[in-house]
């Protein structure tokens, strides 16, 4: 078997949900570093070409092209310049709203809606149920090929114009409110608790199962910044999911 022939393999085992970058193992998610090492050859292997179509031009390596669907597949793509690249998997059920961009490796649960303006970065793994609002950006993690993917995990809900990056994990019911920016750097304040979220064993943020995160702010605690009043940006969990928060993204439901 060839290279080019055995990525093709998991390319294929990619899209029907076979296979997947990163799986959840004993409550823990686990990276399968021969998957994003076969999505490395896809781009080493392939070949420059044209891809153009009517009076769109595109050009990119011929073994990974945009995915094509059927209504079959039970996916709403609505009309309007979004884009699914091969190697990435959505379920039955899923909404993409244009334009949008799902990258190779990424893996969408069944009921996910992709609004406007968002982007999946590559191997990003959605769950089930999630809601990505307007304009958010989930970043990809490709390399190192052992570095954990952004994983959003089932019925989260994340907020326009958030940025999730460098493999934060959101755990399952959470709330992203707008313009929230998280990364392996950020700190994430839980004012519940009254401290700082430790980060994971690997250096990546993980947000609580069923926290409500917001955009703050934190002072400066030393230097010319704190005589000058200088505050840090800070994401805060206010409170934890409960009936009424429900409640108040209910409009899922009505969308669908």
């Amino acid at each position: 078997m060839t290279a080019k022939t055995s990525f093709y393999d998991i390319r294929k085992g990619l899209e029907d949900g076979s296979v997947r970058v990163a799986e959840k193992v004993n409550g823990e998610w686990r990276v399968n570093a021969a998957v994003k090492e076969a999505i490395l050859d896809g781009f080493r292997l392939g070949t420059l070409t044209d891809m153009s179509e009517g009076q769109f031009s595109f050009f990119d390596k011929d073994t990974i092209p945009a995915r094509k669907f059927a209504a079959t597949d039970n996916i709403r793509i609505v009309p309007g310049g979004s884009s699914i690249r091969s190697g990435a998997y959505l379920a039955p059920g899923v909404i993409v709203m244009p334009p949008s961009y799902v990258n190779i490796g990424a893996y969408v649960g069944s009921g996910t809606m992709i609004d406007s303006h968002v982007l999946v970065g590559s191997c990003a793994q959605i769950g089930k149920n999630v809601h990505l609002s307007a304009g958010t950006q989930i970043g990809g993690v490709l390399e190192p090929v052992g570095a954990l993917p952004v994983i959003i995990e089932d019925n989260a809900f994340v907020g326009g114009n958030c940025g999730i990056y460098e493999g934060t994990v959101v755990r399952e019911r959470a709330v992203i409110a707008t313009g929230v920016i998280i990364n392996s750097s950020t700190a994430v304040f839980d004012a519940v608790k009254g401290e700082f979220l430790p980060r994971l064993e690997s250096g990546q943020t993980e947000i609580p199962a069923g926290a409500v995160v917001v955009a703050g702010s934190r002072p400066v605690r030393h230097g010319k910044g704190m005589e000058q009043g200088i505050h840090l940006y800070c994401p805060v969990i206010v409170k934890y999911r409960d009936d009424k928060t429900s409640t108040s993204i209910e409009l899922e439901d009505l969308l669908r």
